[in-house]
C-alpha cells in the first residue's frame, strides 16, 4: 500500500518577499509548515543577504515551476568600486583593491556588453556541482575552483543611480541563471576598478511582482489559520505564458489518465505547448496536435485546499 503523504492536499502559489538572512529553502519549509502543505518547492533560488520575489509552489503547482524558473527576472543591485572579493558579494573576503573609480558615463558604456545573448562565469561560491560537490564547498574547502562560463539571456542593464564614486545602483531583467553577482564582478573588471555586489533585490519574476509579496512575518502571525488563505495564489498563474484550451468531463479524465484527448482553443499550431482546463480547473500541459492534447505534465488536484 502506497504511504499517504502528511499534510493538506492544497495547491498553489505564495509570494514571498524574502528577508535578509533566510535561505530560499528555509523559507519554503517555512511556508509548507505554515500551509501544513503536503509538498512545496521555489521558483528560483535567492542568496541567504538578497531580498525580494521568492515564489513558493505548494502542492501540484510545483509542477508549474519550471515555468516561472524560466521566465525573465528583474533585480535591482547596488555594485560597491574599488573591491574585489572572493564571493563576488559583501560577505567575502577583499582579495583585489583599486583606487581608480568611474565616471557615470564609463558606466553606462560598460554595460552594453552585458546585454544580449552574453556568456557568463558563475561565482566560485555558488551551488554548481563540480565533481559531484557544490562549488562553495570546494572554494571554502580552500580549493581553487575552475567553473566553466554558461549562456545567458540578459534583457536589459542600466545604470539607476550612482550616489557617490564609490557605488553604482543598477536594474538587470534576465532569463534563467543569471548571477548578479557575476555581473558586478565582471563590469567591475572592465572598468579596470574591480567591484562587488553591495545589496540585492529581486523586484519581479514572471507574473509575480515584489509589490504583492506578503512577509514571512505575517506568515508565521497567521500560520495555520484560515485567514492564510488570503495569499495562496492561483496555480494556473504559473502557466501565464501558455495559452489555455478546454476541454469536456470526458477529456479531463483521459487527459488525468495521460493520455491524448480533444480540446478547444485558438491561435494554437500544431506542435504548441499549451495546457487545459475543465469547469475552471488547471487538468494538464501538453503540445497539441491536430485537436488533440497529449499530455506531460497532469494535475491530480488544483484546488485552494482539500
Amino acid at each position: 500500500m502506497a504511504r499517504r503523504r502528511k499534510g493538506r492536499a492544497i495547491s498553489g502559489w505564495v509570494i514571498i518577499d524574502k528577508p535578509a538572512g533566510w535561505t530560499s529553502t528555509a523559507v519554503v519549509n517555512k511556508v509548507k509548515w505554515a500551509f501544513q502543505a503536503q509538498k512545496a518547492g521555489h521558483a528560483g533560488t535567492l542568496d541567504p543577504d538578497a531580498t525580494g520575489v521568492l515564489a513558493v509552489a505548494l502542492g501540484e503547482a510545483t509542477k508549474t515551476v519550471p515555468y516561472i524558473t524560466d521566465a525573465l527576472k528583474a533585480y535591482e543591485f547596488m555594485i560597491k568600486f574599488g573591491e574585489a572579493t572572493n564571493t563576488d558579494d559583501a560577505e567575502g573576503e577583499v582579495i583585489l583593491r583599486s583606487d581608480k573609480r568611474p565616471s557615470s558615463s564609463e558606466i553606462k558604456e560598460a554595460l552594453h556588453a552585458f546585454v544580449g545573448d552574453i556568456e557568463q562565469v558563475p561565482p566560485k561560491f555558488s551551488a554548481i556541482k563540480v565533481d559531484g560537490q557544490r562549488a562553495y564547498a570546494l572554494a571554502r574547502g580552500g580549493e581553487d575552483v575552475t567553473l566553466a562560463a554558461r549562456p545567458l539571456y540578459v534583457d536589459s542593464l542600466i545604470l539607476n543611480d550612482h550616489p557617490d564614486e564609490d557605488h553604482a545602483q543598477l536594474e538587470m531583467v534576465c532569463g534563467k541563471g543569471g548571477y548578479v553577482r557575476s555581473i558586478a564582478r565582471d563590469v567591475g573588471e572592465m572598468l579596470g576598478c574591480y567591484g562587488h555586489v553591495q545589496w540585492l533585490r529581486r523586484t519581479w519574476s514572471g507574473p509575480f511582482e515584489v509589490q504583492e509579496a506578503v512577509t514571512l512575518e505575517t506568515i508565521e502571525k497567521l500560520a495555520r489559520t484560515p485567514d492564510i488563505e488570503t495569499y495562496l495564489q492561483p496555480m494556473e498563474i504559473g502557466l501565464a505564458d501558455l495559452e489555455m484550451v478546454s476541454c469536456a468531463p470526458e477529456a479531463a479524465a483521459r487527459l488525468r489518465n495521460g493520455n491524448p484527448a480533444m480540446v478547444i482553443g485558438q491561435n494554437l499550431e500544431y506542435g504548441d505547448e499549451c495546457w487545459a482546463q475543465c469547469e475552471g480547473q488547471p487538468v494538464a500541459v501538453g503540445i497539441f496536435k491536430s485537436g488533440e492534447l497529449h499530455p506531460s505534465r497532469v494535475f491530480v488536484h488544483s484546488q485552494k485546499g482539500a
